[in-house]
């Protein structure tokens, strides 16, 4: 009987985009090679802004201590307000002619946020604010990178859209670094 390998943890590399089976040729000003750049660009930026989502969405959930009601009410409006975000940048995709990104193996593939440990047994509020300034800096990096490659490639509506997500969560981490100062 053969030995097995132990197995080692590697970060699976994320599937090159392919073209939406059913869309016909788009011609919409765009190259071919440039929309596929800014299409893997708002996938990068889907996967970490869905993960900062449902982070957001997990601590609203669970958020506990004397700043219960302020971080409870703050974290409802920013999950909310990302939940809607999220289909704009889909969409995007789309109208490039490519397919979104949808499920969890492909956003954990794509996303630069770290998964970190939950907070289970007694969750700290401060680092529940720590790990959100984190993955909001994660997001607007992201966005900056798309939105260069946007811009490169004469995309007008994503360099929007990335300047739209680029104000909110820049803001977003200040005022969540504030609780921490």
């Amino acid at each position: 009987m053969a030995k097995s390998k132990p197995a080692t943890k590697t970060k699976k590399k994320a599937t090159p985009l392919a073209a939406a089976p059913s869309a016909p040729n788009v011609d919409i000003g765009i190259s071919t090679g440039a929309r596929k750049e800014i299409a893997d660009g708002l996938s990068h930026f889907l996967a970490d802004a869905y993960t900062l989502y449902l982070k957001t969405h997990n601590f609203h959930w669970n958020v506990t201590g004397p700043m219960f009601n302020s971080l409870h009410t703050m974290f409802e409006g920013q999950y909310t307000e990302q939940w809607g975000a999220l289909d704009e940048v889909a969409e995007r995709i789309r109208a490039l002619g490519y397919n979104a990104p949808g499920s969890y193996a492909e956003f954990v593939k794509l996303t630069s946020i770290p998964e970190e440990p939950g907070l289970s047994n007694s969750a700290d509020w401060k680092e529940m604010v720590r790990q959100l300034v984190v993955g909001n800096e994660a997001v607007c990096r992201t966005a900056r990178v798309t939105l260069k490659t946007a811009d490169d490639g004469h995309d007008d509506p994503t360099v929007d859209l990335m300047t739209q997500r680029l104000n909110t969560h820049e803001k977003y981490a200040w005022m969540l670094r504030s609780l921490l100062q």
